[in-house]
């Protein structure tokens, strides 16, 4: 079959900050996948669409009939942490990954088979919001000694460097969220394992538990940076409601007393991820996006 990585794919690596080298890895993935298949010995049956930002899904099947999931992503999305996380996990809370034997030939990862037609978006909103909050109290676990994961400090510290160079039309904003990750990293926090990237469509419908996680980002830190990235989940719903502020307040809140996170260190995250995806939208010329996440941002 043919391997087309999926529009949405070859639109978000080309907004990366080395475009080049990602376009060199998503020439060779036709010939990486077939390699892959080879290796582990699955047969493909569809590539996932339209997948994720930063990698390649196949949904596949071992000779026996057994569905799996070949997850490609180029070196730079660092797939071994992603792996590191998943078996640190060992499918409590997160998808399970069934093969890691030639992980360190191609940076591929053959994980169970999940329904990815069926995430928490597809419940209400408050339903979801009650797995969601479940799935994460499994995930929140020690790290480890000598993990390789960064720590939140180190990511926001980096993110920051871009924030000071924010167009004059986020500038005010991207003061107030770089004041924020000063004082927020400025004190030891909790060290527990992150997802780094959660929110309602990483979680999807499984056969061995009912909601399962997918496509983490990992590093080490507090809770209310991982909490912070749901708090805006349905953004252009939250947007349209009456509501507005006072609604935007009142689901940090909820959030916060929910999983027994400070809601001032929520609330500070929240802003201060908003306003870098913002900054990162704008960039990429995505300015209905980043309006959104900006006006979000002020809310708070």
């Amino acid at each position: 079959m043919a391997f087309e990585p999926p529009q949405r794919l070859v639109r978000a690596l080309g907004e990366t900050p080395d475009p080049a080298r990602d376009a060199d890895w998503l020439e060779r993935l036709p010939r990486l996948a077939e390699e892959a298949l080879a290796r582990r010995e699955v047969l493909a049956q569809r590539v996932q669409a339209p997948g994720g930002r930063s990698s390649l899904v196949v949904l596949v099947r071992y000779s026996d009939g057994t569905p799996a999931a070949l997850k490609l992503a180029p070196p730079a999305a660092r797939p071994d942490l992603e792996l590191a996380a998943l078996a640190h996990w060992g499918g409590f809370g997160a998808v399970r990954v069934l093969d890691s034997r030639h992980h360190e030939e191609d940076g591929g990862l053959l994980l169970e088979r999940l329904h990815p037609e069926v995430s928490l978006r597809s419940l209400p909103e408050a339903k979801a919001l009650l797995e969601a909050c479940g799935t994460l109290r499994r995930l929140w676990v020690a790290p480890g000694a000598g993990h390789g994961w960064e720590t939140v400090a180190q990511r926001t510290a980096r993110q920051a460097e871009a924030l000071r160079k924010a167009p004059q039309e986020a500038e005010a904003l991207a003061a107030q969220a770089l004041a924020i990750q000063e004082e927020l990293t400025g004190a030891p926090a909790e060290e527990l394992l992150l997802h780094g990237n959660f929110r309602q469509g990483k979680v999807l419908a499984g056969e061995r538990a009912p909601w399962l996680t997918v496509g983490p980002d990992p590093l080490v830190g507090e809770r209310a940076y991982d909490l912070a990235r749901l708090v805006r989940d349905r953004l252009e719903d939250q947007v349209a409601t009456s509501a507005g502020a006072s609604g935007a307040r009142r689901r940090v809140n909820k959030l916060a007393d929910a999983l027994d996170v400070d809601r001032d260190r929520l609330r500070g995250w929240t802003v201060f991820r908003a306003v870098e995806s913002g900054n990162r939208a704008l960039a990429a010329g995505r300015r209905r996006e980043a309006e959104l996440l900006l006006e979000f941002a002020a809310w708070l």
